[in-house]
Order: structure tokens, then sequence, then C-alpha cells
């Protein structure tokens, strides 16, 4: 069975003033579609077709560039569009919030060591919160589209929030401001679904 573009919970100009509509729109319908359809072709007929994308990238070749880079993408933009909200922001309560102040300090602390980790990510690539294989929480970053399922990226675990720190994800709005764009993307975070994660993969 083909990867398929999902669907989104909201409408492209949801995320305003935070995320314009014309970002989410080419983000979601060109970027993210391109990396599925070349994902597609690069498993097809391969051991790999029919296999989860955890499962490929968890036991990727990461010299095969070509599922490296857009199973990545496939994997890395689906978790994108689902830990975002119109109705995000605030700081995660419960169990994850307990988590965040045992493992930074404070949320604060949280706060400013994933922004810094997305902002000197040099080029392109994503910031990370992950729960690693202790059930801790740790902050990471990685270039292009690797992530944390990957073997040998250098930080490893389950990714339960993560930031596009491409340019194609803010640009348009916030030009070479990336800082700009990192702040903003507090005020659109569904801290339920990111705790639904953490929850699940504690």
């Amino acid at each position: 069975m083909s990867f398929e573009l999902p669907k989104l919970n909201y409408s492209y100009d949801a995320l305003e003033p935070y995320i314009d509509a014309r970002t989410m729109e080419i983000h979601h319908t060109k970027h993210h579609q391109a990396y599925i359809n070349n994902l597609n072709a690069a498993v097809e007929g391969t051991e790999l077709e029919g296999n989860s994308i955890e499962s490929i990238l968890s036991n990727l070749d990461m010299n095969n560039k070509a599922v490296r880079n857009n199973g990545g993408g496939f994997y890395n933009h689906n978790l994108y569009w689902a830990v975002m909200s119109p109705n995000g922001g605030g700081k995660p309560t419960g169990d994850l919030g307990e988590a965040i102040n045992i493992a930074f300090g404070s949320f604060e602390n949280f706060k400013d060591l994933f922004s810094k980790a997305a902002a000197t990510q040099f080029g392109s690539g994503w910031a990370w919160l992950c729960v690693d294989k202790d059930g801790k929480l740790t902050v990471c970053s990685t270039p292009n589209q690797d992530n944390t399922l990957m073997p040998g990226v250098g930080c490893g675990g389950f990714p339960i929030l993560g930031i596009d720190v491409w340019e194609h994800a803010y640009y348009l709005n916030y030009q070479n401001r990336r800082p700009d764009y990192i702040n903003a993307f507090f005020n659109v975070i569904n801290w339920e679904v990111v705790s639904e994660r953490y929850i699940k993969r504690k």
C-alpha cells in the first residue's frame, strides 16, 4: 500500500497569524506531497514495500539516500501537522508537564533549550523533543530530513514534538527571522497530542 498525504485537522488559514495560509498550503500540498511521491517510488518493488514508515526508518540503511530523505520527509511532516492546532499554545499539564519539569527544571528552561536547538541547527533540519529508551525526555536537532528514529543520527528516541526549520516552513512570512518563527510555533503547539505521544511511549 502506498504512503499517502494526510488530511489536516484544520484549514490552511487556521494557524494565522503565527503560520500563514499560503505557507501552509504550499508546504502541505507541494513539499510534503513531493516527499511522498519520491518515497513511494523509492520503495516500490523492494523489500521495504508494505512496511510501516516507523519500521523502515528504524532499520534504515543510512546510505539509501532516497529512502532516508523522502522517508524522513514523510514521517517528519506527518508529526509536524499533528502537533499543531489553532487552539494550541500554553503549557503542557499532567504527566508530560511533570516530566518536562523533571528533565529540564521548568517549562521555560525547556522552551529555551528547544528554541536554541531549532535556531542553531545549521541550514535545513528539525528540532525534537523525544522520549529516550529509558523513558526520559531529551531535546536535540537533526539535519535535513533525518529524525530520531533513524540509526546513528546522534540523538535517538521516540519523537513526540518536532519543528521544521527548513526555510520553506517559514520564509514567506518570516524571511530570515527563524527565531521569530520558532517563538510563534509555541502558540500553536497541540500539547494534548504531544502528551498522548508521551504517554504512549514513555
